[in-house]
């Protein structure tokens, strides 16, 4: 199995994506990996119709997806795997997801949060996990939002 591409990005599977990582990582697989979307059939259903049909996407909890990860049965994949939050990140790295390094795309603004790029807003909690990732976990994390962008390491993002 190679896991491709690890992102963070709150819209999930979007244009972006589609047109941008999809094709630069030449990824056949697009995983999923949020509690709430798993849990709305509607919205799993819209995203999944968005993926051309040679490429294969799988929608699910992150306890659900863990399974796929540990069977064997993606490894024959090129696997795109995204997160909406940086919880079900540091969640999904603790059981096991094998990923090593961590891309933050989009993180939106929301309460609580700080502004610390055109795409990346952070609060205590996420900055939290972000570090338990690189101390604790040994994942690299970079913010990129496309292909062409510079890799940063995310902790010169904050002052």
């Amino acid at each position: 199995m190679a896991v491709v591409l690890a992102r963070i990005d709150n819209r999930l599977i979007h244009g972006q994506v589609l047109e941008a990582w999809v094709p630069h990582t030449r990824a056949d697989c697009i995983v999923v990996a949020n509690d709430r979307v798993a849990a709305e059939p509607l919205r799993r259903t819209m995203m999944a119709a968005a993926v051309p049909r040679n490429i294969q996407v799988i929608i699910g909890s992150v306890e659900e997806l863990q399974e796929q990860f540990s069977n064997g049965r993606l490894l024959e994949r090129r696997v795109l795997l995204l997160f909406e939050t940086s919880d079900d990140a540091l969640r999904a790295h603790q059981l096991g997801f094998p990923f090593d390094t961590l891309n933050l795309g989009n993180m939106h603004a929301g309460e609580g949060k700080l502004r610390y790029s055109c795409t990346i807003a952070l609060d205590e909690q996420d900055i939290g996990n972000l570090d338990r990732l690189e101390k604790e976990e040994g994942v690299r994390i970079v913010s990129q939002c496309v292909p062409g962008d510079r890799a940063r390491p995310w902790r010169k993002l904050i002052p």
